[in-house]
């Protein structure tokens, strides 16, 4: 088996705004593995400044797995268990080399064409107006939940937006998250929440930075919100310390970035961890390409979760390969007859 790895840097269509700052661009590798004639692709989507594997020696890293391809994909996971977003390229890479079609990774009613997923509509941190604009676009286009990211402008502003959109459209209509990114102090947080409580929203993603476990533990236990956990599973490696941060803190959903968690294998454990302890999840995407984001519904598809994903990044970029995933709706949906255009 040969095995190759190739950057790629994608360009967002407009400059998204994140409480980490301004995203024009994002850089992604790629491993390529041929056997026999076949050929799989894998996706490795580091996320500067969010991933754990976010490290000077990650390319380093990229070239011994591929001069040591022929250890096999458990031997190669168990190595690298600091650096999730190599597992999950790997784990995609050879699940790819292994299909019938390359891209057909789970074949489901979801790559059949006769099933979707419903994801929410995404909201990316701006002005007032932009945000407002994305929000009247999203609720055009079909869309049943909305999440909003907050805490990059001025609180108040955010809840009159809020307040703005519940005025026209009850929770009912539309289903709103908010993800702060951890953009609250511990000692502003609950009454933060309380404020934001008024308006019927589903959850608060991360509303304080990842690490302060007491803090969050306490914030679970008397928010008037739920509170989804997002950060804060970024880094736990081991079985028994996620099972210990969940149920230390006890928040009432989990959210899991396969590129971020240690891929299929990591999202599995931190899933089977929740169940038994009744707390929901969800899965969403890190702003892979659509390779990557394929993988990932394709993988959620066969979940069969009941609540909306965040799978509707594949659309943010001018140079993203051509893929069947289509957003239609408010859902994501595999088109089996457009045909995927995949070059390096």
């Amino acid at each position: 088996m040969i095995a190759t790895y190739h950057k790629y840097i994608f360009n967002f269509k407009q400059p998204s705004g994140t409480s980490r700052g301004v995203l024009k661009t994002k850089e992604t590798w790629f491993i390529i593995l041929e056997h026999h004639g076949k050929k799989g692709i894998g996706e490795c989507g580091l996320f500067r400044g969010l991933s754990i594997d976010d490290r000077p020696d990650y390319v380093d890293k990229l070239q011994w797995v591929c001069e040591h391809i022929n250890l096999g994909l458990d031997m190669l996971l168990s190595k690298l268990v600091e650096l999730p977003s190599i597992q999950f390229g790997l784990e995609t890479a050879f699940k790819s080399l292994e299909s019938e079609n390359e891209f057909e990774l789970f074949p489901s009613a979801f790559t059949k064409s006769k099933a979707a997923i419903p994801i929410n509509g995404l909201i990316w941190m701006g002005s007032e107006g932009f945000m407002k604009q994305q929000i009247k676009d999203k609720i055009e286009t079909g869309f049943a939940c909305i999440k909003m990211k907050i805490g990059a402008i001025d609180f108040q502003a955010e809840i009159n937006l809020i307040k703005s959109i519940r005025k026209e459209f009850t929770s009912k209509d539309i289903e709103l998250r908010v993800d702060a990114n951890g953009a609250f102090s511990p000692l502003e947080a609950l009454e933060k929440l309380k404020i934001l409580s008024e308006f019927d929203l589903h959850s608060i993603e991360q509303p304080i930075k990842q690490g302060q476990i007491e803090d969050m533990a306490k914030l679970c236990e008397k928010t008037p919100l739920p509170i989804a956990l997002d950060e804060e599973l970024i880094g736990v490696f081991s079985v028994t310390k996620k099972q210990q941060l969940l149920l230390t803190i006890n928040p009432q959903y989990i959210i899991l970035k396969p590129s971020l968690v240690g891929g299929f294998k990591g999202s599995d454990t931190w899933i089977k961890i929740a169940e038994n302890n009744k707390m929901g999840w969800w899965i969403t995407s890190a702003l892979e390409s659509n390779i990557g984001l394929n993988a990932i519904a394709q993988y959620t598809y066969k979940k069969q979760s009941k609540l909306p994903q965040g799978l509707g990044t594949g659309s943010l970029f001018t140079n993203n390969f051509e893929s069947p995933l289509q957003v239609k709706n408010g859902t994501l949906r595999y088109e089996k007859n457009i045909n995927w255009k995949f070059n390096l």
